[in-house]
């Protein structure tokens, strides 16, 4: 049986997770410029910890021992061999450099600016890319939009890019949770073949799974809505016709969760777009971290709770 508990914690608090965030969504943050991070996670890997991959014939995804904490904000190309031309990519005028990269070059970071002219990207999509690209090469934004870092939920696929806290799987018969710790958002997959007849458009759609190989969730999505919402950081955008394929994978080692997302829309993309994901299995207990919207700006509080368990094996 698994089950997931709120922890108290004093490490924790509201400039930390605003700090990591900004850190992962924009360029230079006090916390960049100093060398150091906030401590949210326990960012090594125990040598005990669960690695187990596959239990009673499923994927292993969820735990009260161990979380999932992604190894960067913005999509990988997929994996050798994947159809397509992977991911959409930063415009070569303007090189992406992270925070990450940035530290270790001891450069500053620069913005997310999207390749508008990717030839796979319908005419409105790239204007609207354009523009966003525009209001920050001119100053008139100081960061780009980033959908998570507003308090909005980032959408299907981009969800999966939250940076800094971890997220977490409540596996039942009927239905997968994903939850993410920031502001306990929840994404379910209904473990069915079908989506229904009419479906209406929301931030995270509506989405029903299968498991295959004893490895992996297999995730297909519909039913998206569009305002506020794009498929990466780079504020690409997609239509109401956006159907997502995802295939969430652990690694042989039990170390590692891969989702290789498969974005078709044809309304917004000549082809498919194809990106890849990764998290790292961490130990941390889910804790309380709630965004406020203030003037288009993230706040993030933190509050003690007693442990309050969410028993996983109910049957809905």
């Amino acid at each position: 049986m698994f089950k997931t508990k709120f922890a108290s914690s004093t490490a924790l608090s509201a400039c930390a997770v605003a700090a990591l965030v900004v850190a992962a969504l924009s360029p230079a943050s006090s916390a960049q410029r100093q060398g150091a991070e906030p401590g949210l996670v326990d960012r090594d890997t125990p040598p005990n910890l669960d690695f187990t991959v596959t239990k009673d014939g499923i994927p292993n995804l969820s735990s009260t021992q161990f979380a999932w904490l992604s190894v960067g904000a913005d999509w990988m190309d997929p994996p050798p061999g994947t159809p397509g031309k992977g991911r959409i990519k930063n415009d070569p005028e303007h090189p992406l450099i992270g925070n990450v990269e940035a530290r270790r070059l001891g450069v500053q970071p620069t913005m997310r600016i999207g390749d508008y002219r990717d030839p796979r990207i319908k005419k409105w999509a790239s204007d609207a890319m354009k523009a966003s690209n525009d209001e920050v090469l001119s100053g008139k934004l100081d960061v780009p939009f980033a959908a998570q870092a507003r308090c909005w939920p980032g959408g299907v696929p981009a969800q999966s890019l939250y940076p800094a806290e971890p997220f977490y799987f409540i596996q039942t018969p009927k239905e997968v949770w994903m939850i993410w710790q920031r502001d306990h958002m929840v994404r379910r997959v209904y473990l069915t073949d079908k989506h229904p007849d009419n479906v209406t458009p929301q931030s995270f759609g509506h989405s029903i799974g299968h498991y295959e190989g004893g490895n992996t969730l297999v995730v297909d999505t519909i039913g998206l809505a569009t305002h506020n919402n794009f498929i990466d950081n780079f504020r690409t955008p997609h239509s109401e016709k956006e159907h997502v394929v995802e295939r969430f994978t652990i690694s042989a080692d039990g170390k590692e969760l891969t989702n290789v997302a498969v974005v078709d829309d044809p309304d917004t993309f000549n082809e498919p777009i194809q990106m890849m994901q990764k998290w790292r299995k961490v130990v941390n207990p889910l804790l309380e971290t709630v965004c406020a919207e203030n003037n288009n700006d993230s706040e993030f509080f933190h509050q003690k709770l007693p442990p309050m368990p969410i028993a996983a094996k109910a049957d809905f």
